[in-house]
């Protein structure tokens, strides 16, 4: 008896492994089959930069042979991961999806690379992402757009798409990337799998390209609720390599699964509801609440008004941070250097005119606001930035356990809609308000609109993932038969 690679979740495979039904070396052939059939063609889907599923089989299989001596049951044992390409790997170039950094191969790993393979998975290849995880499509990487599995005319969002992409189609079952205003979540509901930004603090930034650092964090993308908190409980935990990582052991999040919503409250707030959210996208949110409801919980209506405020602070903040934290790639101490150049201007000219066009914007905005900005601009928007905190702190500790929003005011948009930076911008609408406050949220799939899957979005208070993890497993659960996604191959595994 077999079944489908791609129809069985990260724990199922772990477990295969560990009790001797399925060899690690199996799923990375089942992976690179499935990764080759993806790209076969004229539209590929193009989820990874770097791939090397040769070295990932050798990984493999040094992985069996470790758990055979020490007699060990890893919780992700031999399980096929891939891993953002703007979080550091020894054994794969970390381009940040930039020219500056084409040929780059650090000297480290990440420490949630490290963690996920310490905890037995194997990665198998770099996700594509937008330039330095600024875009919201994928479409500002240097290496061309990711397409999205479900409609390959359209996006698979971003910064992180290739990751979410490479979940959805059944090539791994789990996925890092990183979230900075959303592009954990967004991917996550374009392409119909989990996503999660945990706490600011709970994963170790050690061996992640900043952008903006009071906004960036390691997220996590699985299959089911179970598989995406199954890997940020691997990844969790204090790093001492890292000034910003929380000293807090890790959340058990697993045990927080299978469990009911029965009395736990959940908000909604009226201003992710309003004019901008797409009719479809609405009706399938309001069927999720519905069904929380149904299954026990109590849901109250909440306002947040400062979020109507959030989207442009958030541009304002990361920008002038991204400016920042990019100026080192000047080809003098870090980046791709141009050659030729007769002066060091035009070293530090030829070199920073190979950002790609989404990144030299940003950085121009970022750098004027930090070094002229009568209109006072970026005071306000921390002004703004504290206001949310205090709005969301208020309506936490007035009884709400989490807010249920939509992850996306629309479904994925059509490749080229980035030509539209308004448009592109407000696909984040409802995810830069975790990422402003810095508390944890999950993205889950909830239905389809036509074929393409809607997201719905879970956010709580600061560390309050084994809480958001248990209401989104039970919804996960009660929606099951409604938003399991076809999938377009079958590739067999040993059951």
């Amino acid at each position: 008896m077999t079944a489908p690679y791609e129809r069985r979740s990260g724990a199922e495979l772990a477990r295969a492994v560990n009790v001797g039904q399925a060899r690690a070396v199996e799923l990375v052939a089942a992976a690179e089959r499935v990764r080759e059939a993806w790209d076969a063609g004229a539209a590929p889907l193009h989820a990874f930069v770097s791939v090397d599923f040769d070295r990932a089989a050798d990984r493999a299989l040094n992985g069996e042979a470790d758990n055979s001596r020490q007699g060990a049951h890893r919780p992700l044992a031999g399980v096929p991961v891939a891993v953002g390409d703007n979080l550091s790997t020894i054994d794969f170039p970390t381009t940040c999806g930039s020219r500056l950094l084409e040929a780059y191969v650090p000297p480290f790993d990440a420490t949630a690379v490290r963690r996920v393979v310490d905890a037995g998975a194997t990665v198998v290849g770099k996700a594509n992402l937008d330039e330095f995880a600024m875009g919201c499509s994928t479409e500002a990487s240097a290496f061309g757009p990711t397409r999205n599995p479900h409609d390959r005319q359209r996006v698979a969002g971003g910064s992180a798409g290739g990751a979410a992409a490479a979940v959805a189609a059944g090539i791994v079952p789990f996925a890092l990337g990183t979230d900075t205003g959303g592009g954990v979540r967004q991917p996550a509901a374009f392409c119909g799998v989990v996503g999660i930004r945990p706490t600011c603090g709970m994963v170790s930034r050690y061996g992640m390209a900043a952008l903006a650092p009071s906004l960036d964090t390691v997220g996590v993308f699985g299959r089911t609720v179970g598989d995406a908190a199954l890997l940020l409980e691997r990844v969790a935990g204090h790093d001492p390599r890292d000034g910003t990582s929380a000293e807090r052991a890790a959340p058990d999040l697993v045990a927080a699964l299978g469990h009911d919503v029965r009395g736990m409250t959940i908000g909604v707030p009226a201003e992710h509801f309003a004019a901008g959210l797409d009719p479809r996208v609405e009706r399938l949110c309001r069927a999720a609440v519905d069904r929380l409801k149904a299954l026990g919980a109590v849901i109250r209506d909440v306002p947040l008004p400062q979020t109507a405020h959030a989207v442009a602070a958030y541009h304002l903040l990361s920008s002038a941070e991204a400016a920042s934290s990019l100026a080192r790639y000047d080809g003098a101490r870090f980046g791709t250097r141009a050659r030729g150049a007769a002066s060091r201007e035009a070293v530090y000219e030829g070199t920073r005119a190979l950002f790609g066009a989404e990144a030299r914007l940003r950085i121009v905005l970022g750098t004027l606001l930090l070094s002229a900005d009568p209109d006072g601009r970026l005071d306000r928007a921390r002004r703004v930035r504290g206001l949310l905190v205090r709005e969301l702190d208020a309506v936490f500790a007035g009884g709400v356990d989490a807010l249920f929003t939509p992850t996306t005011p629309t479904p994925a948009f059509r490749l080229g809609g980035s030509a539209d930076p308004a448009h592109m911008h407000a696909s984040h609408a409802f995810t830069v308000a975790a990422s402003l406050a810095g508390t944890p949220a999950l993205s889950l799939p909830i239905g389809f609109a036509e074929g393409l899957p809607v997201g719905g979005q879970l956010m709580g208070p600061a560390w309050s993932e084994p809480r958001l993890v248990r209401m989104a497993d039970a919804l996960e659960r009660a929606l099951a038969l409604e938003t399991a996604p076809p999938r377009p191959l079958l590739v067999e595994v040993p059951a």
